[in-house]
């Protein structure tokens, strides 16, 4: 059984769909903790659900690398297999990233590399991009520069918004990311 850290600053959506999917008994990995950078409504979810929640918070920290520090301990407190970047809004210093090489994933609305960092959405519909997606990839020290693991395009329509278009986004990056979460437990895909 694959132990899964999830790291959330919001809503928790992604969270919510592996938290339903680790409901089926025959999904072969389990949420063993949420954590987030501030009280996240999604930290809701992991409640329910009875799994253990953390808040590091940055402005609490002197520096990056000591939020970063704090956040890595209460992480690897709970000795997770993987962790999964889920809607988490932070760049991680380089002390986070190195210390879970291998078992760091994150999920990004666009097809990587195309439109990276916080504003994927709003810079596809700027761009007048027909097409955009979801990418699933590894984490580095980069703003979503790391190994692309899986990706799924999602047609732009001429009316969507980026809301609505966010939307669309989200349905296939939950759905994608419960399979790449149980495709990472069978070993069909292989991170280090």
């Amino acid at each position: 059984m694959l132990s899964v850290v999830v790291l959330i600053s919001g809503s928790g959506t992604n969270l919510q769909a592996l938290l339903k999917a680790t409901d089926n008994p025959l999904y072969p990995a389990k949420i063993v903790a949420v954590g987030s950078d501030n009280d996240a409504p999604g930290l809701t979810y992991a409640e329910l659900h009875e799994v253990d929640t953390f808040v590091v918070e940055p402005g609490r920290f002197e520096s990056r690398e000591a939020w970063a520090q704090t956040l890595l301990a209460s992480v690897q407190h709970h000795q997770p297999d993987l962790v999964v970047l889920a809607g988490f809004m932070r760049i991680l210093p380089a002390n986070f990233v190195n210390a879970l090489k291998g078992k760091l994933i994150n999920t990004h609305p666009s097809l990587l590399p195309l439109y990276p960092g916080a504003h994927a959405v709003r810079d596809a519909l700027e761009a007048k991009a027909t097409v955009t997606g979801v990418t699933i990839h590894k984490v580095d020290e980069g703003v979503d520069t790391g190994e692309i693991i899986v990706q799924q395009s999602v047609p732009v329509e001429p009316n969507d918004t980026a809301a609505s278009l966010h939307e669309k986004i989200k349905v296939i990056e939950r759905e994608l990311l419960v399979q790449c979460v149980q495709d990472i437990a069978t070993k069909k895909i292989v991170l280090s």
